[in-house]
């Protein structure tokens, strides 16, 4: 099969699952492309920042118009993340020759893909949590739909802006999985729609100045980003679509350990060490879950074994074995976007 229509495929592959999880896109065509069909990496970052570029705007307009997105936020995240995304594409460039400078960007995504593996990790117990001191206690979330009553903190986020935009920069990772994180420890009172708002608007500044450095300086293929759209738009679409009935858990679980198998890849960990860490991920992360499940379950309600093991598989805390009546079901959802 040709090049662009396996590509197209990969693409759409992705979309699906970026429209059904709200996150992965960078973080996995990009290694996609490298490791599966023998894309150098700079030409993989460039060609995969250009076509988030033209799809970013539109969850982005999205959210504006449903007033999830917080101006003030975005502002200062932009005031970093735009000029140090521009900065990640000139790093690359001082590196020097063409093999140093594919060494060094293989080497960057792999780091960026292991941090995007545990951020996500982290959202999801920070979400668990969350979920379920707010079923224990009973209190109903009033907090502004845009975020307006967050107090700002210009200079933390600021930073955060300026982190982000260089790791974007420079592999085409981090515009919403590592931002959002940190959004998330910065301003946990942030409600999940206004998470999701606020980077998608502050992304599409962000990755079109990632773009335009790569446009200028970087290894932009016209060919392989037509693909990657060409696959990507109708997935997107499809998967945003199902995602009110799929059991996104389960699929951000898997995205975990392909975040995690394709970051080791590309930092040259050998077979048998790959296969040792993921088994222990396998083993061990279904049993920290179901312990922080089990920990944080209201008092008086019981936790039957297979609560335990659906609450660990698919992320979904359903209800309380007692007083089921008068606790809705709930889903723990990991990084939107």
């Amino acid at each position: 099969m040709d090049l662009s229509w396996t590509v197209a495929l990969a693409g759409l592959f992705v979309g699906f699952v970026v429209g059904l999880t709200g996150m992965g896109g960078g973080a996995l065509m990009t290694p996609m492309m490298i490791l599966l069909f023998g894309i150098q990496p700079l030409a993989a970052v460039s060609s995969d920042l250009v076509a988030s570029m033209i799809m970013k705007p539109v969850g982005g307009a999205v959210h504006l118009r449903r007033g999830t997105v917080n101006r003030t936020l975005v502002k200062w995240l932009v005031l970093g993340s735009v000029p140090s995304a521009f900065c990640g594409v000139l790093v690359l460039r001082a590196v020097g020759n063409e093999e140093a400078t594919q060494s060094v960007v293989r080497g960057a995504l792999g780091v960026a893909l292991l941090f995007a593996a545990a951020a996500m990790v982290a959202k999801a117990l920070i979400d668990l949590r969350k979920t379920q001191q707010q079923q224990a206690s009973g209190v109903v979330d009033r907090f502004a739909g845009d975020g307006s009553d967050i107090s700002v903190r210009p200079w933390p986020t600021l930073l955060v802006g300026i982190l982000g935009g260089l790791v974007v920069g420079m592999t085409s990772v981090g515009s919403g999985s590592l931002m959002i994180v940190a959004l998330l420890l910065l301003y946990p009172r942030l409600r999940a729609s206004q998470l999701v708002g606020t980077d998608l608007v502050q992304a599409v500044p962000l990755v079109a100045s990632a773009s335009l450095g790569h446009l200028l300086f970087g290894d932009f293929r016209l060919d392989l980003t037509t693909s990657l759209l060409i696959g990507a738009l109708p997935g997107v679409y499809v998967g945003a679509r199902v995602s009110s009935s799929a059991p996104g858990g389960l699929v951000r679980r898997a995205l975990v350990v392909v975040l995690l198998a394709s970051g080791l890849k590309l930092l040259d960990v050998g077979t048998g060490a790959l296969v040792v860490v993921l088994a222990a991920v396998a083993v061990l992360g279904p049993l920290l879950w179901a312990t922080i499940y089990r920990a944080g379950r209201p008092k008086g309600s019981a936790a039957s074994p297979s609560r335990l093991f659906g609450a660990a598989v698919t992320g979904r805390l359903g209800r309380p074995d007692q007083a089921a009546d008068q606790a809705p079901d709930q889903n723990s959802s990991d990084v939107p976007r």
